[in-house]
């Protein structure tokens, strides 16, 4: 092997390897953000492990759990509590989808410089660095389609046997952490199909081996449903829109125009010039064709989605992975194709283009150095309950948690000799309270009961809303964001004077909470059709 190939390795170890040394160090610094709200509902779910959940498939529950069980205690000790260990499965899986991403590079391209790019252009991605550090099904997805691409890609130009059955339990795994990777079979298929050198292997035992396989790490999701109504896939049906009968058409161009937005600008253009370039039927390199399949169909599927649901900016995630590959490739011999002075140019954007994604990924980790500047953007509030700062800084859904647990803690400590019950009008709060609350209690959310859709917390049993006759008489510590709902008001005998917790930063108030003694439970009258 050439020195220069162990330079570009060791390169890009050097950025992969620093990178997860920069979030940990980010975490363990008493980490200014708080679990977000999808982060202490995954803990919550690691607290009761089960076959499947009610949005999503287990992985993310099991990793959290296991980190908790390994890296708990030491957590404790660095910063008060365990959230450095809920993270770190994504510090894990972050640097593992990037020392993906060098080996399908290499792959494709034999290209060990192009692969320390590819490696130092995902790390300006914010969407891809901010998964390194919030423990969401994102991390695990990530990591797996990305080991997916290239065991996908040892199948087919390598013909190596053993790979398939690996590959299967790759997609298998990518499916328990989120239901999207399903898109990986079809957009390999999609590629063998148009392949023509390739299209044999949809017939030879290797291909149905690794489905096989895939299909049967799904039994626990199918079985958990089968005993829980199919409730996710009322959830994911919902999320899409299968039931609205009206088409949005305006969808579409808000989904390419939040893809823009994402990649700033530039790194769109780039992906979409570059699948354009090597299109079906203009390209003739099956590496290159193998990397179109398993990006653009995917982008396409969410687009035609838009038409029915609104599609968040993360859901195409993974379009990018195969399509940073190719982009990538087709940017560097464009520019050794241009003249010395357009060269420079096209490296300058590249490098502004560049710094400022790292710059937004830094920022969307903490916004304490600009918040000021935020605060004067954002003006003063318009209405009673208005926190303007929220529009524009969007870490504040992971600030003040903490602050909230003790308060809560505070008033809990005012009851002498009875233990309230604890319960928010939403699964996010209610998540929160049960990990920043001293003691890990229990607590409750009556969102269904009121405006919110259902969650996890209407299958754990017993609870206030399917259970009422478990709680009669007991008093509650609702918290809740503005006024008391009458439904609050009509299930308690009396419900006391509500006190409002504020939580700022800097003199800049980010958050605020409405807490009620809520006494002698009895029960709602009359719950809202079921919402999922």
């Amino acid at each position: 092997m050439s020195d220069s190939r162990w330079f570009w390795r060791g390169i890009a170890a050097i950025l992969i390897c620093g990178a997860a040394g920069l979030h940990l160090t980010f975490l363990a610094r008493n980490c200014p953000l708080d679990l977000a709200p999808d982060e202490a509902h995954y803990w919550q779910w690691s607290q009761n492990l089960d076959a499947s959940y009610y949005s999503k498939g287990p992985l993310v529950a099991y990793l959290i759990r296991a980190s908790c069980e390994v890296a708990g205690d030491w957590s404790t000790s660095v910063c008060g509590h365990e959230g450095l260990a809920v993270r770190l499965p994504a510090v894990i899986c972050g640097s593992l989808m990037l020392a993906g991403l060098y080996v399908l590079t290499v792959q494709c391209f034999g290209a060990e410089r192009l692969a320390a790019v590819v490696v130092a252009g995902a790390l300006t991605i914010p969407t891809l660095t901010v998964s390194h550090t919030i423990m969401t099904i994102d991390a695990p997805y990530t990591c797996c389609w990305a080991w997916a691409l290239v065991l996908g890609h040892r199948v087919v130009f390598r013909n190596s046997a053993w790979a398939w059955p690996l590959l299967g339990l790759m997609i298998g795994l990518g499916i328990l952490a989120k239901y999207t990777m399903v898109l990986w079979i079809p957009c390999a298929v999609l590629f063998l199909l148009v392949s023509k050198e390739h299209r044999q292997l949809l017939r030879r035992p290797g291909f149905w081996i690794a489905c096989t396989i895939a299909g049967m790490c799904c039994l626990p999701i199918l079985w958990w449903n089968w005993n829980n109504g199919w409730v996710t896939f009322r959830h994911v049906g919902g999320q899409a829109g299968v039931d609205k009968p009206v088409l949005i058409w305006a969808g579409p161009l808000r989904y390419v125009g939040g893809q823009i937005g994402v990649l700033f600008g530039v790194w769109f253009v780039v992906w979409a010039l570059a699948m354009w370039r090597h299109r079906p039927g203009r390209e003739c390199d099956p590496n290159r064709r193998y990397l179109w399949f398993l990006s653009v169909p995917q982008f396409v599927f969410f687009g035609l989605f838009s038409l029915k649901t609104d599609v968040l900016l993360n859901w195409p995630v993974t379009a990018y992975l195969s399509g940073l590959v190719l982009a990538s490739a087709w940017y560097v011999e464009r520019l050794r194709e241009l003249r010395e002075s357009k060269r420079r140019w096209l490296m300058a954007g590249a490098g502004m283009t560049a710094a400022a994604g790292l710059l937004a990924a830094i920022l969307m980790h903490d916004t304490s150095s600009v918040r000021p500047l935020l605060a004067k953007m954002a003006g003063q509030p318009k209405f009673a309950n208005d926190i303007p700062i929220r529009r524009f800084d969007p870490t504040c859904r992971m600030r003040g948690w903490r602050y909230l647990g003790t308060q809560i803690d505070l008033i809990r400590a005012e009851f002498k000799g009875e233990a309230p019950i604890l319960a928010a009008s939403r699964w996010t709060t209610a998540s929160e309270l049960a990990f920043y609350c001293d003691g890990h209690p229990m607590v409750y959310s009556l969102g269904s009961a009121l405006w919110d859709r259902q969650s996890q917390f209407d299958l754990w049993r017993p609870n206030p809303i399917r259970d009422p006759n478990e709680f009669l008489g007991r008093t509650f510590i609702f918290v809740d964001v503005g006024i008391v709902p009458p439904e609050i008001e009509g299930a308690f005998e009396k419900v006391e004077t509500t006190r409002r917790i504020w939580y700022s930063e800097d003199g800049t108030p980010v958050a605020f909470w409405d807490v009620s003694i809520c006494r002698g439970f009895r029960g709602f009258s009359k719950l809202p059709c079921q919402h999922y």
